[in-house]
């Protein structure tokens, strides 16, 4: 037999972007056992609306805490767990893909610690600047729920891994953000097209840039190695 033949076509992904996904896999397996009667009894059809009340994080949480200067400990989870819940099976799709897509590239580069908090501390910061710079919009204020702004992070840093490339062979590195500028375009028309465009794209933009921004302390290597690839020609 060849050399080759018995490996999988498949490349594996590692096991910390396994443990992103299986929380919004495991919860739509639940959702859907409830909307089938199978788990919940006569409650089971509104499980996903009962989990988004609970894990959805509204901005007016943080600004109080900041009103007040105090943490509000039994609503904290709230920061992340925003990430796990979506609004629709199509939601969590998006969201499940893009995780094991970008997070895969992305991993091969960070440590899974590194991958972790990363994708953790963009849903964080991002949720963090959704709630400091809504009331600026005017807009009426908007609970966060669902995994893009944590996706969002993954992307920040994925186009800082193109932006550092490019920067050491000398190319243009506006060619970085490309991805950055096409999902957000993909997500303004789906939002147009069939609704739901809300304000929730601030958290995503503050939470790409979190996640570009944490690359320069969480990449392998650390800062010296970004900073030795942006110098090198």
């Amino acid at each position: 037999m060849r050399p080759g033949l018995t490996e999988s076509p498949l490349n594996p992904l590692p096991p910390v972007i396994w443990l992103l996904a299986l929380p919004v896999i495991a919860s739509e397996a639940v959702f859907a056992l409830g909307s089938a009667g199978l788990v919940g009894g006569a409650e089971g059809v509104g499980l996903r609306l009962s989990a988004i009340r609970m894990a959805a994080f509204p901005p007016e949480l943080a600004q109080r805490m900041w009103s007040i200067g105090a943490l509000d400990l039994g609503q904290l989870y709230r920061f992340l767990s925003f990430s796990f819940v979506h609004l629709s099976l199509t939601h969590a799709l998006f969201v499940v893909v893009f995780t094991l897509a970008l997070g895969n590239m992305v991993a091969q580069n960070f440590r899974p610690a590194a991958v972790l908090a990363l994708f953790l501390g963009s849903a964080i910061g991002g949720a963090l600047i959704y709630a400091a710079v809504l009331p600026l919009t005017g807009t009426r204020p908007a609970p966060l729920i669902g995994g893009y702004p944590a996706v969002y992070g993954l992307v920040g840093a994925f186009t800082f891994l193109l932006w550092t490339r490019l920067a050491a062979a000398n190319a243009n590195r506006m060619r970085a953000f490309v991805l950055i500028g096409m999902l957000l375009a993909f997500q303004l028309a789906f939002g147009l097209l069939f609704g739901g465009a809300g304000t929730g794209w601030i958290a995503d933009i503050a939470s790409f840039a979190c996640g570009f921004a944490f690359s320069f302390l969480l990449v392998d290597g650390g800062l010296s190695r970004a900073l030795g690839q942006i110098r090198q020609r």
